[in-house]
């Protein structure tokens, strides 16, 4: 069966939009895991009278207030990328959705 050069590029387009989304995928595991992490903190923190912070390769006592506040915004930023990847993600997809569907239409009228 031979296809024509457009279809061919536009498989191949679908292809980039399938390793978009594989690099979406694991860029949104990621951001998810350290907001998981994060809000594992911010438990603790509520129940510890003392609170320490890792800089560097060191652990230092800290202000438990400020660091919760720190653990918030984290907290926050961490959400709003998820969000944000979840958005592009979606785009992506139906992107390669309609892309997938014209190359099928095409190749069923080459035949």
């Amino acid at each position: 069966m031979e296809v024509s050069k457009e279809t061919e590029q536009k498989i191949g387009q679908l292809q980039m939009f399938e390793q978009s989304l594989q690099s979406f995928l694991g860029q949104r595991q990621q951001f998810q895991v350290q907001l998981v992490e994060t809000e594992s903190a911010l438990n603790e923190i509520e129940n510890t009278e003392k609170a320490y912070k890792i800089i560097g390769n060191i652990m230092v006592e800290t202000d438990k207030n400020e660091l919760k506040t720190e653990l918030q915004s984290k907290k926050e930023m961490l959400e709003l990328r998820i969000k944000t990847m979840e958005k592009q993600e979606s785009q992506v997809r139906e992107k390669a959705s309609k892309l997938q569907s014209e190359i099928l239409t095409k190749i069923k009228k080459e035949d």
